[in-house]
């Protein structure tokens, strides 16, 4: 065993040190306790090893070396200059390899330290987890007599806060940095501004930055970033924009802050802009750049540019993988996103939890379900169960594709569920119409502490709208608003407006949407046409009409539904008045779709499909069955014809 340390060392450190050195370090591991050992020691070159170690995590030869070099008490010796650069070599070694409590042991037998001692555990123990023992350290550091703290150690310790105490703690240490006059110190200021922005103090953060005495790099991108990261992206666009106008040039990292502001604001010239300037300042080929552009142009809908630096990357890796998967999946291309999840599998190339939840939400009802079974066997392969991303992507999956009994197994079956969970399953319940059994999950919800989301009362409102519940979807309204605080989107008044118009109380509707705070926005008024068509109301119809024809004149529905009502109603005039306007606008109606799998394969309809394969033998067996249906009375209603016929063509 000893013979193998002393090879895999030789193979580490060839580079590092000298013929004579590794020959000697040989025969002190093959004879360690030998008195004769010709090994002769030095301060630089154990540092040297022992910072080795530490680095790559060698715990065995590191304390090997430590067990060696207690046999030179002269290293030791007080007097030494350098002992306590070997004492600080030693510490870091065991922090960095996490053996915590071996480090504690070398830090209480230290005969003298530094500040870089005090440094060293307590930023040991902050990156190892333990943040109260390590601001521990730094108590007693503040009481010892003997050192005091330098920038490094604020640093260390501020990198440490995070959440809403977080913000005091920084706000403490700010203060200390101030009092012992480290305000200056531009990494006590990038280290400030990274914390507080991690902890929600963006007002501190900028206050911080615009006191600094000089900038560089790196506080620019922890102010970009930061304020990128918790959503505000034209503050964080426009300092990206004041940086370009100054002395200090971006780095990748600052070019990831401005990519994500695009990305969040769908800012596409900008993004296009800093793609530009990404290429002059030649950081185009790194990952996470790449990974950022396609990203930002897949989320602001340029699927095409996304494609185009995912074929021209050098190398990939699974964070790229992912994203052009959600980019095509977000976008609508859900078959192409498919088709690639399953060229990664054929290739060969290592699939990650990511990957699979990407690809599990472009599943919809037109989507296999025999895939979505294969997807679920690798993931029991894979032994992915323990994602709740996966988990919860399995529920929306199997719930879109009608297997609402699996997704039911799915979710009884999960070792830990959160929020997301609970919200899917409601939403699967409510999705099949289930009104009552999407209410029970939410009252057992309630019981076992499952913090709500505004998701959880929009699925809520949907199981009601389906089940007929008003004054249960009213009260959930209210509970949501007074109890929980949350402000309702207009998804929540489209559902609400649903569930009224589903009842027949159309006028409560309209009345509900304008007593609503704000402009309703397009799914509100889609809603409430949706609900005109069902119950032939052409006055309330034609106002919801109108007010689409406003906000989205090109949109199709508010004309289609609107054509249907007035032909429900026998009103030739008017419904021919409102195709035409459909017509003069240059809006096409959507083409209506069906789509059954017949083994494992989805075979897709469009009206009057000719393209089908066997379109032939479809519209005889249609026409063979349309006739049976007239011989058992079948009368066909002519208000259902397609509305672009005119009337000599439906007689």
């Amino acid at each position: 065993m000893k013979s193998k340390w002393v090879f895999h060392f030789h193979n580490l450190t060839s580079h590092y040190f000298s013929p004579s050195w590794l020959s000697s370090i040989s025969s002190l591991f093959k004879n360690p306790i030998s008195e004769t050992s010709p090994l002769v020691l030095n301060h630089v070159d154990v540092t040297l090893l022992l910072s080795f170690c530490g680095k790559n995590r060698h715990f065995q030869l590191g304390s090997s070396l430590h067990a060696s070099i207690i046999k030179n008490p002269e290293l030791f010796e007080p007097e030494n200059r350098n002992v306590v650069v070997l004492w600080n070599s030693l510490l870091s070694m065991y922090l960095k390899c996490g053996q915590l409590w071996d480090a504690v042991k070398v830090f209480d037998e230290m005969p003298v330290r530094d500040t870089v001692s005090w440094n060293t555990v307590i930023s040991g123990f902050l990156r190892n987890g333990e943040p109260e023992t390590g601001f521990g350290y730094f108590k007693r550091m503040l009481e010892s007599d003997y050192c005091r703290f330098d920038k490094a150690t604020l640093t260390c310790l501020i990198a440490g806060f995070d959440g809403v105490e977080g913000c005091y703690l920084n706000k403490m240490m700010h203060g200390l940095a101030v009092l012992n006059g480290f305000e200056r110190e531009t990494a006590v200021g990038n280290a400030l501004i990274t914390s507080y922005c991690k902890c929600g103090c963006f007002g501190s953060a900028r206050r911080v930055f615009d006191e600094m005495f000089e900038r560089n790099v790196i506080t620019w991108t922890a102010m970009i970033s930061g304020l990128a990261h918790y959503g505000f992206y034209a503050e964080s666009l426009k300092l990206f924009a004041d940086m370009l106008g100054g002395v200090v040039e971006p780095n990748a990292m600052t070019f990831l802050g401005s990519l994500m502001a695009c990305s969040g604001l769908q800012a596409i010239r900008e993004g296009r802009q800093i793609h530009g300037l990404v290429w002059k300042l030649g950081v185009q080929s790194d990952l996470c750049v790449e990974s950022s552009l396609m990203d930002m142009y897949s989320k602001c809908g340029s699927v095409e540019d996304a494609w185009r630096i995912f074929e021209s990357t050098k190398e990939l890796d699974e964070v790229s993988m992912t994203v052009i998967l959600v980019g095509f999946a977000q976008n609508g291309f859900e078959t192409e996103a498919i088709q690639i999840f399953v060229k990664m599998m054929r290739a060969g190339i290592e699939i990650d939890p990511n990957m699979v939840s990407a690809v599990l939400g472009v599943f919809g009802v037109d989507t296999s379900l025999g895939l979505g079974k294969q997807l679920h066997s690798l993931i029991v392969k894979k032994n992915f169960g323990y994602n709740s991303f996966v988990t919860n992507g399995l529920i929306n999956m199997y719930s879109k594709c009608g297997e609402l009994e699996d997704s039911e197994k799915v979710f009884t079956q999960m070792p830990q569920r959160n929020s997301i969970s609970w919200n899917s399953m409601i939403a699967a319940f409510a999705r099949h119409g289930d009104g009552s059994k999407a209410l029970q999950l939410y009252e057992n919800m309630q019981m076992e502490g499952v913090q709500l989301t505004d998701v959880t009362f929009l699925s809520l409102l949907h199981a009601c709208s389906h089940a007929g519940l008003i004054e249960r979807g009213m009260e959930f309204l209210n509970f949501m608003k007074e109890e929980h605080g949350m402000s309702p989107r207009p998804e929540h008044y489209a559902c609400v407006v649903d569930m009224l118009g589903r009842a027949g109380l159309l006028t409560e509707a309209k009345s509900f949407i304008e007593g609503l705070p704000e402009n309703p926005g397009i799914l509100v008024w889609q809603a409430l046409l949706g609900a005109c068509s069902i119950h032939k109301e052409s006055d309330i119809g034609k106002y919801a009409a109108d007010q689409l024809f406003l906000t989205a004149p090109q949109c199709p529905a508010p004309y289609v539904l609107l054509a249907n009502i007035y032909s429900f109603e026998g009103r030739w005039k008017e419904r021919a008045k409102t195709i035409k306007g459909m017509k003069k606008m240059g809006v096409a109606k959507e083409a209506g779709i069906s789509w059954i799998e017949i083994e494992k394969k989805v075979q897709s309809f469009v009206v009057g499909d000719k393209m089908h394969p066997q379109a032939e033998i479809i519209y005889r067996l249609l026409a063979d069955l349309l006739r049976l249906m007239k011989d058992e009375g079948y009368v066909p209603d002519e208000r259902f014809l397609l509305y672009y016929l005119d009337q000599d063509e439906k007689r």
